[in-house]
């Protein structure tokens, strides 16, 4: 029986996992996170999924000690796999399994190479995105493809529901490849890296929305980074807004951004058009149209991004 040692966390990580039981990997050990205080645990728990099936799990700190290179070497890998880990894997790790070791990406690389791609690709208006198992190189995502899967991106879609379908393709694509991948018949391909491109982390302070920047890239960010991550925030007239869900309206905005009530609805106007906003807080408090109207009637209120300096 060919044996895997998984280092895997979240969605994908609790999916993959189950993959390679089902088409019926010995998955000998788990390495994977503790989950961090003050973090929204939205997402499965693999070290649940690994304890139901009796299988040894390890949460280093760091996975590239000597410690944790003895486990892996004692597991006695065929493969290595990595599913949405949140740290790289160092080439003395990867040098433990001989048939080789995969990754599990949430794009269709070589595009959104590096992490949070999803809400990258949402940031950034696409139309389509997915998963990619690749061979893992110290460069980070940048071996060889062995599998793709893609998944639409609606207009409206926010970056937890592309995540739900991106989880499903890593499945899909895991699913259809691991049988020519454990019978050593697959065809990775190269990667062209100069196709491609890169991004870093992102963090809460990135939710701040600069409303000159135009509807449509106010509207993406929101969705970028809409509950359960952080959310889009700013300022109206001088309190703290949070926007949680919006779509893009016909009409004609403000020179200067305004929130405002209208029509027993709420609406962000700004320079190139308006924005209906669906879901949002103000003040902590008001989070309906009703309340809005009750505390400002239908007075404009100013909008500003809390990090830019008013003009």
């Amino acid at each position: 029986m060919t044996r895997a040692v998984v280092f895997a966390y979240h969605n994908v990580g609790v999916r993959c996992l189950r993959v390679l039981l089902g088409r019926g990997v010995e998955v000998a050990l788990v390495v994977t996170h503790t989950d961090q205080p003050g973090e929204e645990i939205w997402f499965d728990s693999v070290a649940r999924h690994a304890a139901w099936h009796g299988i040894p799990v390890v949460t280093p700190d760091n996975p590239n000690t000597e410690a944790t290179l003895a486990q892996v070497r004692s597991a006695a890998p065929d493969f290595i796999f990595s599913f949405y880990y949140r740290q790289m894997l160092g080439q003395p790790l990867l040098s433990l399994a001989p048939r080789g070791a995969y990754n599990m990406h949430g794009s269709l690389l070589p595009r959104y190479r590096g992490r949070a791609p999803v809400n990258w690709a949402v940031l950034h208006g696409e139309q389509e995105t997915g998963a990619t198992l690749h061979r893992m190189l110290e460069k980070p995502d940048a071996g060889d493809i062995v599998a793709q899967e893609a998944v639409p991106i609606l207009p409206d879609d926010t970056a937890v529901e592309v995540f739900q379908k991106v989880t499903v393709a890593a499945e899909v694509a895991l699913w259809r490849c691991l049988p020519d991948l454990l019978a050593g018949t697959a065809h990775p391909r190269p990667q062209d890296l100069a196709q491609g491109s890169y991004f870093g982390g992102r963090s809460a302070a990135d939710g701040a929305i600069d409303w000159y920047a135009g509807v449509r890239a106010i509207h993406n960010l929101v969705r970028a980074v809409a509950p359960p991550y952080p959310g889009a925030f700013a300022t109206a007239d001088g309190l703290p807004l949070r926007v949680l869900r919006t779509v893009p309206a016909p009409g004609t905005g403000a020179l200067q951004p305004v929130l405002q009530w209208r029509d027993d609805r709420v609406w962000a106007m700004c320079p190139d058009g308006i924005l209906r906003v669906l879901e949002f807080e103000l003040d902590t408090t008001i989070n309906t149209p009703h309340a809005l109207h009750a505390r400002f009637g239908s007075r404009p209120l100013p909008l500003n991004n809390p990090t830019r300096k008013s003009t």
